[in-house]
């Protein structure tokens, strides 16, 4: 579903990625684990378009992301942002249903916020949600609505950015679950960015490492602990010393 091919972004005289390869199969969940800095979300913006690459080819279901109708391109797409990105000044149903009230996919506010009622209860939350504002949420409530804003128009291809950020072990493993239930459910493919390895391990199919702009290593989910790359084992063991260089 998603190819990226030697893709290269540099920011000034700072190359972020330096020649990028990696395929994301039509209804599996890759998940890009990395220290930060090391260009995973701006991997993400590229593949989005927010970001123009310098250099190499991305593809989206054998199309080029630079031709053809761009409001068609991001329709395909849903997004959990890492802080939530949630709009104070609008209702949890409006935040929810934000794309289906405006723009391509434009519906009647009656079966928008029917929808965005629907979307909650999938994601555990009681209708009666709808009509508070963020800041009536807790932090985990939050991510809840994001994750139904992110399949509210039902998208093939779903992001994840830092799902669990900011959550308690608990809250972050029933966000994982509900991650998990919902794209098989869909039978989207799933890519996500994360540094939680409790994440990695209950939302991938597959896994990719980025360090120093290149995709290190990647295989099934499965194989992570006995994959034999360095950087691999030194990242997820959460090591200090190895071929990663810690800041100090």
């Amino acid at each position: 579903m998603i190819t990226l091919r030697d893709v290269h972004k540099a920011f000034g005289d700072n190359h972020v990625l330096r020649g990028v390869t990696l395929d994301v199969p039509t209804g599996e969940s890759m998940v890009i684990i990395g220290g930060s800095g090391t260009g995973k979300s701006v991997a993400i913006k590229c593949i989005l378009g927010l970001v123009q690459p310098d250099s190499g080819t991305i593809e989206v279901d054998g199309r080029d992301v630079r031709s053809g109708d761009r409001d068609a391109f991001l329709a395909r797409f849903g997004m959990l942002f890492q802080g939530g990105a949630l709009f104070d000044s609008l209702p949890v149903w409006q935040n929810v249903a934000f794309r289906l009230l405006r723009g391509s996919l434009k519906r009647p506010w009656p079966e928008a916020r029917e929808i965005a009622i629907e979307k909650l209860r999938r994601v555990g939350l009681t209708p009666d949600a709808a009509d508070k504002y963020p800041a009536e949420l807790s932090g985990g409530m939050q991510k809840r609505v994001g994750l139904a804003r992110a399949i509210c128009a039902e998208p093939e291809i779903i992001f994840f950015d830092e799902p669990t950020t900011g959550l308690d072990p608990i809250m972050s493993g029933v966000i994982n679950e509900l991650i998990r239930e919902i794209v098989v459910e869909m039978g989207a493919t799933a890519m996500a960015i994360t540094h939680d390895m409790s994440s990695v391990r209950a939302i991938a199919d597959k896994v990719a490492m980025l360090h120093d702009g290149i995709i290190q290593w990647t295989g099934p989910v499965s194989q992570l602990d006995e994959s034999g790359d360095p950087y691999l084992d030194q990242f997820i063991h959460g090591r200090a010393e190895g071929p990663i260089e810690a800041v100090r």
